[in-house]
């Protein structure tokens, strides 16, 4: 099966409002402060922008802290066009153990990651949904660890399942990643070695 381009899928759907003089609304699920910098500079100028920082999987609860207060101080700090708002969405470490119960041991970036993108996709959409939003989306997409065909895949389902739009991307191109690396320096952004959860953090930890 070819591999979908997202990133030219965005630039289709920002032309084509541009076109109509459209400025949508967006809620944006992030990971973290350095993922979103480079999507919220891209982003900024062709969507109204609410940032949804859930993220259950995040272990322990003071890296939680330590990432949205690093999130919370990107937005009021960075230049954005049409302003920027944030959402911080409620931690739960058990909606995450349980939904990846019994994949404990699966390796990073396997099926344990892809229902951890569901889990956070799907709170994404609900509030999207609930909220009015003309689309949701995430910036797992940047980083070059992440499946970002999967991430749309399971973007696009929730979409259906939640009625609200996906917005289709891959942050890391266009030197996507490249970017949020300079951003992350220019801001003197915490930059953390692992994904978020307790087995990346391990798995990250034999590495070194």
């Amino acid at each position: 099966m070819n591999k979908i381009n997202y990133s030219k899928e965005t630039e289709k759907i920002i032309e084509n409002n541009k076109r109509e003089q459209i400025l949508p609304s967006l809620l944006l699920h992030s990971c973290c402060a350095p993922c979103s910098s480079a999507c919220l500079e891209y982003l900024s100028a062709h969507f109204r922008i609410t940032v949804l920082y859930y993220n259950p999987n995040i272990y322990p609860v003071s890296e939680f802290e330590k990432r949205f207060s690093e999130q919370e101080r990107l937005i009021s700090e960075m230049p954005l066009e049409n302003g920027v708002s944030l959402i911080r969405g409620e931690y739960n470490y058990d909606d995450f153990a349980k939904t990846v119960k019994g994949l404990e041991n699966v390796p990073e970036g396997g099926e344990r990651c892809f229902k951890c993108y569901r889990l956070r996709l799907e709170k994404t959409a609900a509030v999207a949904a609930e909220r009015g939003f003309d689309y949701f989306c995430t910036t797992l997409s940047l980083s070059p660890l992440k499946n970002s065909q999967k991430i749309n895949e399971i973007g696009f389902e929730t979409a259906e399942k939640f009625g609200v739009k996906w917005l289709p991307s891959d942050f890391k191109k266009k030197e996507g990643y490249k970017r949020s690396i300079e951003l992350s320096r220019q801001y003197s952004l915490y930059r953390q070695n692992f994904c978020g959860c307790v087995f990346s953090k391990k798995e990250a930890n034999e590495n070194e």
